[in-house]
């Protein structure tokens, strides 16, 4: 067998779909934008979605709308992809990073409060891998320092958190429509916020700064307005051909998550007997979209002076597994760990001792919608000799 840590499954009618906007000339920002970014509010309850370019291009905006200047500072999550982090150094901020929780790889909340000073700006909030954070909690503290709360959703697509969806829940919320999330553009992102004065921001700033958008501007009866510019914006806009993927996608939005459930779930039963690995929490008041599948190998026997050992068991075990034709990934980065950040902010692994132990001691597991259940249990079967 071959089986790849994610693969893009995608309808007959949906891979057509692109010649649309190509036989119709309309590639750039226009009418399949406005109906994805439509859909898109339908499905999440967001008043206002605004697609763009990247999950990261999502990311600096909602900093730049709420006005994050140069040394301010956002709190990141110790443990999560680098463009969390990144968003942050590009508008010349500093990054202040807090350790997670193992049980959820989401960010520390006893922790949380003790990072904010007075150039606290933002707390940037990472549901990883579709599991949501404690958003009530998050929320009472940012409103006890008027910080704002900018929702790192890139993995988040179809989970709730007390049955409201990610990114609708602070002030700003960020999408991924990268190949190895749910639903894919090859590379694209959407925005989500409930607030008029930042949609017409965000908006904006996506467009070059542009008042008003080339597609107002082609259906309007006055050819010869041209837009103003309130903004040094940005060149952040979707292109119709991205879009109409996108839109299409979205009709059979929750038919793709209840797919990943159900392999999420298969996985759980066949690995449940397996003691030294521990598969994601399951809680129905966080309710998991199940972006990927991270499991913890050895958390029981979890200190600073084991983590170098497991981790070299961790990579023997990925190594035997690819020569079996099981991709594996490590869940993720601790950010601390780094290049950029290790010599920038002076860190050692030890100061996240929780981001350390989670960088060097999990494993992803494949989980993508078309995924079979013989591929499951060869991928069970395998890793169950492994680890036992």
């Amino acid at each position: 067998m071959n089986i790849p840590i994610a693969k893009v499954k995608l309808t007959k009618k949906e891979i057509n779909s692109v010649n649309l906007p190509l036989k119709n000339g309309w590639l750039v920002q226009g009418p399949k934008v406005k109906e994805f970014e439509k859909k898109w509010c339908d499905f999440t309850k967001a008043k206002y979605s605004i697609a763009v370019t990247s999950c990261t291009a999502a990311l600096e905006l909602a900093l730049v709308s709420i006005g994050f200047k140069q040394n301010d500072e956002a709190i990141v999550p110790a443990f999560t992809w680098i463009s969390s982090a990144n968003v942050v150094e590009h508008l010349g901020g500093n990054v202040c990073l807090c350790d997670i929780e193992l049980d959820t790889f989401n960010i520390d909340i006893n922790q949380l409060e003790k990072k904010i000073n007075p150039k606290t700006k933002a707390i940037i909030v990472v549901h990883l891998f579709g599991l949501p954070a404690n958003m009530d909690k998050i929320n009472q503290i940012a409103k006890k320092y008027n910080l704002f709360v900018i929702e790192d959703a890139a993995c988040g697509f179809g989970s709730l958190y007390k049955s409201q969806h990610v990114g609708t829940l602070g002030d700003i919320g960020c999408f991924s429509f990268h190949p190895r999330k749910a639903i894919t553009t090859g590379e694209g992102g959407m925005i989500t916020t409930n607030s008029k004065k930042l949609a017409l921001a965000l908006k904006s700033l996506r467009d070059h700064g542009a008042e008003i958008s080339d597609y107002r501007r082609h259906v309007s009866n006055k050819p010869y307005v041209l837009p103003d510019f309130p903004y040094a914006g940005y060149n952040f806009r979707m292109t119709d051909i991205q879009a109409v993927l996108g839109s299409l996608q979205m009709d059979r939005a929750k038919k793709i998550i209840n797919e990943r459930k159900k392999i999420a779930k298969f996985y759980d039963i066949g690995l449940s007997k397996l003691k030294n690995l521990d598969s994601p929490i399951y809680n129905q008041t966080y309710q998991n979209s199940y972006q990927s599948y991270p499991c913890f190998l050895y958390k029981k026997k979890l200190n600073k002076y084991s983590i170098s050992k497991i981790l070299k068991y961790r990579n023997s075990i990925m190594e035997v597994l690819q020569t079996n034709g099981i991709s594996t990934r490590p869940a993720t980065h601790a950010l601390h760990m780094l290049k950029y950040y290790k010599n920038k902010y002076k860190f050692k692994p030890s100061d996240f001792p929780n981001a350390w132990a989670s960088y060097h001691c999990t494993i992803s597991l494949p989980l993508y919608n078309g995924l079979l259940r013989k591929e499951q249990n060869y991928i069970i079967n395998h890793l169950s000799q492994l680890i036992e």
